[in-house]
């Protein structure tokens, strides 16, 4: 099939039919009113004193016109009313009527031809009749309405009600070629938020793993130097440093085999009504904003449990605990508190957030600023919470313990502020330390 519906190979329809069956079916139509026609030219003829054959090609003639129909229906009713005192083109009238109301011609032109059609067929068949029968006048003034009224009306409404459903017919394919359209970019779209969705989980996976083994992992790394460092002097605090070195490590296990287990458990069926979820305050990411309120596709089965387990995690109750780690580490930790809470506690995202951002500081700073002092502020304030960490200037006879960074803590702990439409600055300090703020909404 070609773009025009027609078929490859084979000839279209002739001049302006759009269908073959379309040409056939005028053809034959316009047979039939040529036969028709010149049958009436033979009265026509006689009545008119011309040669036979003379009416005859005339009524040829005047019948084919109604080939032409779908081309120019105005032509084919004018011809219908001209000829209608020769008492020819019953068809060609009818059918030209149908053609013309049916078609896109202004609703005035129609009305137009169709009342000039109704009258000279009455005036025709009023002279014709009150001429052959001896009648009263009403009578064949009635007789003749009825006859024009039959002949005309019927076509017009008919010809109206066809292109009314023609076009409505159209309207119709052409809305629901839109809604294919539409339901195909639909698909498409819904195929890119669903890949979006993936990316992010991953990203929100891989952030989690990150903050929760890399702390403890950094921690035990930390120890061990140490271990190492007093093995042989101080055996009593080796013991102890080797003990801590293995409850973090137990620790991290349990933690790890926890988001393991989510990951590879069967995915639970989301609720009713929970086909898309919230983002978080704002829904802004790194390096752009996002609108306030921004509703994120529909999350994966595994994402949504795991934003389960990673809401049953730890809280700003835990950070003495999570200092107390790194100062058993040997770090010189001050903890400040400002502030208490007010009401309620925070939303468990907005606590899980603050202690992610604190213990990935504090990861930084046994990895970058071995022997520096560090304080940690934490603020309560009207309808907000706020955290920092910062540390002195590293003190060069302490060797560190030779950490590995991958360069995602601050991005990551940038991507979980910005995420909850709170604010993050990081950077060196005018004493050669480094510094991290963030301030977080308590909603």
């Amino acid at each position: 099939m070609t773009s025009t519906g027609e078929v490859e190979g084979r000839a279209g329809p002739p001049l302006w039919w759009v269908r073959r069956r379309d040409a056939v079916w005028d053809l034959g139509l316009g047979g039939l009113s040529a036969l028709e026609c010149g049958w009436e030219g033979i009265n026509f003829a006689r009545e008119a004193g011309l040669p036979t054959a003379v009416g005859v090609l005339f009524g040829l003639v005047v019948g084919s016109v109604l080939v032409l129909r779908r081309r120019w229906p105005i032509a084919v009713v004018l011809v219908g009313i001209a000829v209608a005192p020769a008492a020819m083109g019953f068809l060609l009238g009818v059918v030209g009527l149908y053609t013309l109301a049916s078609s896109e011609v202004p609703r005035r032109i129609t009305a137009t031809l169709a009342s000039m059609s109704l009258a000279a067929t009455f005036v025709v068949m009023y002279l014709r009749t009150r001429g052959d029968v001896e009648a009263d006048t009403t009578l064949v003034v009635v007789l003749s309405g009825f006859v024009a009224v039959a002949l005309t009306v019927p076509p017009v409404l008919f010809g109206l009600y066809i292109g009314a459903r023609r076009r409505l017919m159209e309207s119709l394919q052409e809305r629901a070629d839109s809604l294919e359209r539409e339901l195909s970019l639909l698909a498409d779209r819904a195929e890119e938020r669903a890949e979006w969705a993936r990316t992010e989980e991953r990203t929100r996976i891989a952030r989690e793993m990150h903050d929760v083994v890399a702390h403890r992992v950094s921690l035990m790394v930390v120890h061990a130097a140490a271990l190492e460092a007093i093995a042989a002097k101080d055996p009593a605090r080796a013991a102890k440093n080797a003990a801590l070195v293995g409850d973090m490590g137990r620790q991290a296990l349990t933690e790890l085999r926890e988001m393991l287990g989510v990951l590879r458990s069967p995915a639970p069926k989301p609720k009713p009504g929970a086909g898309a979820w919230a983002g978080g305050a704002g829904g802004a990411r790194a390096g752009g904003g996002g609108s306030a309120g921004a509703v994120r596709p529909a999350a994966p089965a595994v994402a949504v449990a795991l934003v389960g387990t990673f809401d049953d995690g730890p809280s700003l109750d835990e950070l003495e605990a999570l200092v107390g780690q790194s100062r058993a580490a040997g770090m010189v930790v001050e903890m400040v508190v400002q502030g208490a809470r007010a009401g309620a506690a925070y939303a468990a995202e907005v606590e899980q957030t603050a202690y992610r951002v604190v213990q990935e500081a504090l990861t930084n700073c046994h990895k970058h600023a071995p022997g520096a002092r560090v304080v940690v502020r934490l603020a309560h304030r009207d309808g907000e919470v706020a955290m920092q960490v910062e540390n002195g200037p590293c003190d060069g006879e302490v060797s560190g313990a030779g950490l590995p960074s991958g360069g995602n803590g601050l991005v990551g702990m940038r991507e979980r502020v910005l995420g909850l439409g709170g604010v993050f600055v990081s950077g060196p300090t005018d004493a050669g330390g480094f510094r991290v703020s963030a301030v977080l909404p308590a909603g």
